[in-house]
């Protein structure tokens, strides 16, 4: 809250399902002052969009955290997409009853969510993968899925993967993405650039070291090269059609 993070993403499942009680215990007296936004949709034995048992989870998130979440998502409704038009409307239940302020789905991956057909309502957001490290063909998935059921506001999660430590980024320059002149350090690019690919207004990162969050945190400063985010996403779906249709061959 020092350098200025008073939004935190957490689900149901997260720390073998204890995370809402974790955290109401550690942030006691401060939770009033948090936006969180939780997940629902893993249970012990697996994934589930079963309705009831969602609502149950949506229930004992409130209650373990000891007041209301501010947004509910579906925690990778893709896992099981046969559910997802239900799902949706369990969730749109639970925030007309109170248990949030607003809902909509968390994605890793939204491609198998194309491949049927639904109708939903209009969920509030969606939470979707970001940065450098997403595949062309899931950022258009995440396109069509937005046009598809019109949802208003986008938030990015995991500009690294899960790894800014990789050696991987220091061998990329990020600093291509950002408007010339800017001083910066390959994570806080990073981060910047995962701002714009695709569009989102909140970026959910991980982390347990402070100066990492300051780091990130002041990445929100930084200008984003929109042409060139533009020519990267072109030159993306360019190569990802070259690649699909390259002939196939055995090494001998």
């Amino acid at each position: 809250m020092e350098q200025g993070v008073t939004d935190l993403d957490t689900a149901f499942n997260y720390q073998h399902f204890a995370s809402h009680r974790t955290l109401a215990a550690v942030a006691d007296d401060l939770l009033p002052s948090l936006t969180i936004s939780t997940k629902v949709g893993y249970f012990p034995d697996g994934h589930d969009l079963d309705p009831a048992r969602l609502r149950v989870a949506v229930e004992r998130s409130a209650e373990e955290l000891g007041r209301t979440p501010d947004t509910v998502l579906l925690h990778n409704p893709e896992t099981s997409p046969s559910g997802f038009a239900d799902a949706c409307a369990v969730l749109l239940e639970m925030r007309e009853a109170g248990f949030c302020k607003t809902w909509g789905l968390s994605t890793w991956d939204p491609r198998s969510l194309l491949e049927t057909d639904w109708e939903i309502p209009r969920p509030d957001v969606a939470m979707v993968r970001a940065g450098l490290t997403v595949p062309v063909g899931i950022l258009d998935a995440v396109d069509e899925v937005v046009d598809r059921s019109g949802i208003p506001e986008l938030w990015g999660m995991a500009p690294f993967a899960g790894n800014a430590d990789d050696p991987i980024w220091q061998t990329v320059d990020t600093s291509t993405f950002l408007v010339s002149g800017q001083q910066c350090s390959t994570l806080q690019a990073g981060v910047a650039a995962a701002f714009a690919i695709p569009e989102v207004t909140r970026l959910a990162v991980g982390t347990s070291h402070l100066d990492h969050l300051a780091e990130a945190v002041s990445s929100a400063r930084l200008e984003v090269n929109t042409e060139t985010v533009t020519a990267y996403r072109s030159l993306l779906r360019e190569r990802a059609t070259v690649s699909a249709g390259a002939p196939s061959r055995k090494d001998p």
